[in-house]
């Protein structure tokens, strides 16, 4: 009877270390999702060098979104973007970035998104509603 008894609690002990090992490596799976806030021009090179480091600082192992509106929308028009700031947005697009252009910014500065560089999406509604969408989506709210 006794051999039964501690064969259960084994078993029993077994299978929720097992379901744990399951959750954990679920929430492990699980990416962090990031939303940077751009609308200064003076801060696209620091927002950008931010990204890169974010990426660096997780491996990779993050879902960052970066969505631009104002003045800063400039800074990424094709044919007047430096060439560090065209580098830099390809090279954090490679890994994984999305960038947003608010629409209502678009439309007032007279700017197609054929005018931004590769790899930009319209925030069709907004750049504010954008960012609003994405922290429901459970994003983390980041304006540096």
């Amino acid at each position: 009877m006794r051999r039964r008894d501690i064969f259960r609690v084994v078993l029993a002990g077994a299978g929720t270390l097992l379901g744990l090992r399951t959750a954990a490596a679920a929430m492990a799976e699980e990416k962090p999702k990031v939303a940077y806030h751009l609308s200064d021009v003076d801060k696209v090179g620091f927002v950008l060098g931010n990204i890169k480091n974010h990426y660096e600082g997780t491996g990779g192992n993050v879902e960052i979104v970066l969505v631009v509106h104002g003045p800063a929308l400039a800074a990424f028009k094709s044919k007047s973007a430096s060439g560090a700031i065209s580098s830099r947005l390809s090279g954090l697009t490679q890994q994984g970035l999305s960038p947003y252009a608010c629409a209502n910014t678009m439309q007032g500065m007279d700017i197609a998104l054929t005018d931004l560089l590769d790899g930009f999406h319209a925030a069709d509604k907004g750049g504010v509603v954008k960012l609003a969408e994405l922290q429901r989506q459970g994003y983390a709210y980041l304006r540096p």
